[in-house]
């Protein structure tokens, strides 16, 4: 870090801590806001609440097909939206305006809590024409965000998948899957789970500040170790590499993770769509402002001078010298700490809808 203590510059006193966003960048899709245009404005003002807001939605459904081919996967399942770890890159910041609020705070303290989850899920596994493939639990936000420990959706969803025998496939960088573990052990016995624990970074004065409300990367670790040792496929994801910050660690964790039990891996190339480059300029000026030009540089130069690049096989990795060399690292350490098993490696023949056996005769 560029300053004492973990502190901001003194031009950023008004820094809030344990948040990624800084700002609340404008919704698209409302065409009035009402915003304070200065902090010495004679209108009267009400500073936003923020603390974190618990929100109750009642969604129709719940399991979503994915018809991107750069994420390997086909359907997903997210109980919450908006997420409390307040991670800056977060790619899941731009859908949060589909429910009216901003890409940036709003997206990491007003939390949308689909209680009726569960219920969802089993009557879409009920389906007839329901044909078993992995579906992947955190597509857009992370299941074990802290509300997790609250509301026990993610357990849920996980029990009715056991009932049922349906695969699935998690990602998380929250320690709070342990919660889980007898559920997690159970359905690996059968083949029907894999994890990939998210680490971008082991500089902690990194991730405090981009990843403000997670678990440290040596909490990560040992989640890969503890759930490894007692028979679950684990993975490590490396997402995003972002060149000037992080990409530097990638050898250092893939190693670590396959020290820990990781069979399995992925990575992503920084990529700031949407409100999520407005947000990210914001962070990364504010908490590295002796590198900030550098780092901005380094990203554009990996998407052929933008600092996004929405083509299917391309978005996700980049293209030009700087992504090509992250590309390269990937690819020798994965085959070096023999991280290339096959996430999705699961088995659906184990898939059953309670009744159907009786069927059979």
């Amino acid at each position: 870090m560029n300053y004492d203590n973990n502190q901001p510059p003194e031009e950023y006193n008004d820094y809030k801590k344990g948040r990624g966003a800084q700002i609340n960048t404008p919704n698209k899709f409302i065409i009035h806001e009402r915003v304070r245009e200065h902090v010495e404005g004679i209108d009267d003002w009400i500073e936003p609440d923020v603390q974190t807001q618990f929100i109750d939605v009642y969604a129709k459904s719940i399991v979503n097909k994915v018809d991107s081919p750069d994420v390997g996967l086909m359907y997903s399942m997210n109980p919450y939206q908006g997420c409390e770890h307040g991670c800056i890159y977060c790619y899941a910041r731009n859908s949060f305006e589909y429910w009216g609020y901003s890409a940036g705070l709003d997206f990491e303290r007003k939390i949308l809590i689909k209680k009726n989850a569960p219920e969802l899920l089993r009557k879409f596994l009920l389906h007839p024409k329901w044909e078993c493939t992995p579906i992947s639990l955190s597509g857009n936000t992370d299941c074990y965000q802290p509300a997790e420990r609250k509301f026990r959706i993610t357990r849920q969803l996980l029990e009715v998948c056991l009932e049922f025998n349906q695969p699935v496939g998690i990602i998380t960088k929250n320690a709070g899957i342990l919660r889980d573990a007898d559920v997690l052990v159970q359905m690996a016995s059968k083949n029907l789970v894999s994890v990939l624990v998210s680490i971008t970074s082991f500089q902690e004065e990194l991730r405090r500040v981009m990843e403000p409300r997670t678990t440290t990367g040596k909490q990560r670790l040992r989640v890969i170790k503890e759930l490894s040792d007692a028979g679950v496929r684990m993975g490590v994801m490396l997402g995003p590499m972002i060149p000037g910050l992080n990409e530097h660690e990638m050898q250092r964790i893939m190693q670590a993770a396959s020290e820990h039990g990781a069979t399995f891996s992925a990575y992503t190339f920084i990529r700031l769509n949407g409100a999520i480059k407005i947000l990210f300029h914001d962070w990364l000026y504010k908490n590295f402002p002796d590198r900030g030009d550098k780092v901005w540089h380094l990203i554009e130069n990996g998407h052929g001078g933008k600092v996004n690049d929405s083509r299917w096989g391309v978005r996700m990795r980049g293209e030009g010298p700087i992504s090509d060399l992250v590309r390269q690292q990937f690819h020798k350490y994965n085959k070096l700490y023999k991280l290339n098993a096959d996430r999705w490696d699961l088995d659906c023949s184990r898939f059953r809808r309670p009744g159907e056996q009786g069927k059979l005769f």
